[in-house]
């Protein structure tokens, strides 16, 4: 059996290269609206979005983290941090930060539920997605609270996830393998 969400959720792939054409803006606001859609335990939506596509802002902040995180990243990322070029977000021209309450005791099951909706509403528009979890070291750091107040995270929200947005450099990554053994049935 196939449909439309289907084909969207097994084309849908993690991004790594994107053009740097800034997306549109009702192209954004879609991809906003899927968030806000986005299941939460009662319904509550204690959620926050921030939409970042100031390129001089993602610079700073990737530099930032780079200065505190290098020391602690896993040896991988460390190496990569290294280059002038490196940039936690794959210079996307637009950043997502996905905050969630600190009240809520569901948070990163909410947020992440909003975090998967973006991307999958992205991929509907042909626009590509990576979530990045190694952008958000930069609230790991010294600097954590000046760039919650400079990002306008509202007080007692903790930023969770992020996701990197444009569109798509290049060819779509293989479709990778899927595995087979991953489900146990009780009927």
């Amino acid at each position: 059996m196939s449909n439309d969400t289907l084909k969207t959720i097994k084309s849908r792939r993690a991004i790594r290269s994107f053009t740097t054409e800034q997306i549109k803006d009702a192209e954004l606001q879609t991809i906003l609206e899927a968030a806000r859609y986005a299941p939460s335990a009662m319904n509550r939506q204690l959620w926050h979005f921030t939409v970042i596509q100031d390129q001089t802002l993602l610079k700073d902040m990737t530099a930032t983290t780079k200065k505190d995180a290098i020391k602690t990243a896993p040896d991988f990322m460390q190496e990569r941090m290294k280059s002038d070029t490196f940039s936690f977000w794959h210079n996307a021209p637009t950043v997502i930060i996905i905050s969630g309450a600190d009240e809520n005791r569901f948070a990163a099951t909410d947020c992440a539920n909003a975090t998967y909706s973006m991307m999958l509403a992205a991929e509907s528009l042909k626009i590509g997605t990576c979530w990045i979890a190694s952008g958000m070291m930069l609230f790991e750091t010294a600097n954590a609270q000046a760039y919650k107040e400079r990002l306008k995270i509202p007080a007692g929200y903790t930023p969770l996830y992020s996701i990197a947005v444009g569109y798509i450099n290049g060819d779509e990554p293989a479709f990778p393998e899927r595995k087979a053994d991953v489900v146990t049935y009780f009927k």
